[in-house]
This record gives structure tokens, sequence and C-alpha cells, in this order.
């Protein structure tokens, strides 16, 4: 049960990470016509969570909290700041790995954590957002499986959330769109935990063009 509520608490929109700021190119996919309803928006999304985005985060979220090492986890953070297409998806990883890591280790304090952000340091690196996630479940002791479900869970409802408000898609569709996301989640965990090394990576070139052109979008709500 404590795990449960280790991971409401991390993953809720309240946690202080700022999610809500980020659309993660949503807002330019809207602007080009690219979305305009609920069946184009889960199309979207189904694709992020199991062949883009998601899988990335999913695949470095094991690899995360399969580290036997040190010099692992160092590895993993470096793949982790390489492996975004563009500057804005790098800052939005990183920016809410940082503040997840300011803040778990603030109300959950624990030495390591201090001895952690000291090697950060040295890599000039912060930890992307899957990656501080990962390690703070195994810190705590939480299973990678369970832990993974609901970190995508909570990667797809800030999308969600983000087209609720851009598409702009009801609160109802908002809730129709979490309940379609459900069985898509579970099948991107299930992905990841038998995905082979070799496999890792993701081909998602409209989300790095919509990320790139949303740099220099005359009107803008997210950082994203």
């Amino acid at each position: 049960m404590k795990s449960l509520l280790r991971l409401m608490a991390w993953l809720s929109p309240s946690f202080p990470v700022g999610a809500f700021g980020y659309s993660h190119g949503l807002e330019y996919a809207v602007e080009a016509g690219l979305l305009r309803d609920l069946a184009g928006t889960l199309d979207w999304l189904t694709t992020l969570i199991l062949e883009g985005s998601g899988r990335i985060d999913a695949d470095l979220f094991l690899a995360a909290h399969g580290a036997e090492t040190d010099e692992d986890l160092d590895r993993v953070v470096d793949l982790a700041a390489a492996w975004r297409g563009t500057q804005e998806l790098a800052l939005e990883s990183s920016a809410q790995g940082a503040a997840f890591l300011i803040a778990v280790s603030a109300a959950w304090p624990d030495p390591w954590w201090e001895e952690w952000k000291a090697r950060l340091k040295v890599l000039a690196r912060q930890p992307a957002y899957g990656v501080a996630v990962a390690v703070a479940a195994k810190r705590a002791g939480i299973a990678a499986e369970p832990a993974l479900a609901a970190y995508l869970h909570a990667f797809a409802a800030n999308l969600v959330s983000a087209s609720v408000r851009l598409v702009p898609l009801g609160q109802t569709d908002g809730q129709r769109a979490m309940a379609a996301l459900e069985a898509v989640v579970l099948d991107a965990v299930a992905a990841a935990l038998v995905r082979p090394a070799e496999d890792m990576g993701a081909a998602t070139p409209m989300l790095d063009w919509c990320s790139m052109a949303h740099e220099t979008q005359y009107t803008r709500l997210f950082r994203s």
C-alpha cells in the first residue's frame, strides 16, 4: 500500500515538476491542423506512447531502475541526455527531472540523494524525468513494472490535459481518452519489459518537426 501511495504522490499533477507547462509538441500540432478531434488525438498519443517518447522513456526507466552500480546509472543519465530529438523536448525532460529530484529528496530525505546530486554535478547533467522517477522507485523498493505503468499513465494524463485545452477536447472526451489509453499504457509496459537492448529507440519525425516548429510559434501557451 505504501508503494501505491508513493507513486500517487510523485506522479500527481500537484507534485511540483511543472508538467502542466509542457505540451510535448501538441501546441504546434494543433495549430498545423494535425489534431482536430478525439480520434485524431488518440491516434497521436497512442503513437507517442508506443513508438515515440513513451517508448524511449520506458527503456530509459527500466535501465535506470535496473542499474546495479553508480557507473551504470551514469551511463543511463548520459544516454537520456542524448536521446532527445529537439532542444525543447530535452528541456521538458531535464527540467522536470531536476524539479522531481529537488522535491523528492526534500520530502523523502535520504543521504543517497545528496551523493547522486554531487555525481550529477560532476557530470554536468540534470536527470531525465523518467530516470529520476525510476531511481526514486528503486530507492523506495517499488518494482519496475508497476512504477513504469504509473509513470507512463502520468505521461498520458498530462498530454490529455494539454489536449483538452488545445484541440480543444471537452472534459468528457478527455476522460474517454484516458480510458482508451489504459490498454495502450499496459501494452507499452509489456513491450518494454521484453524488448532487447538492440531494439531500443524510436522514430516519430512528426513529433520532432512539431517540437522544432513550436520554438518559433507566434502564440504559445506551453514551453514545449
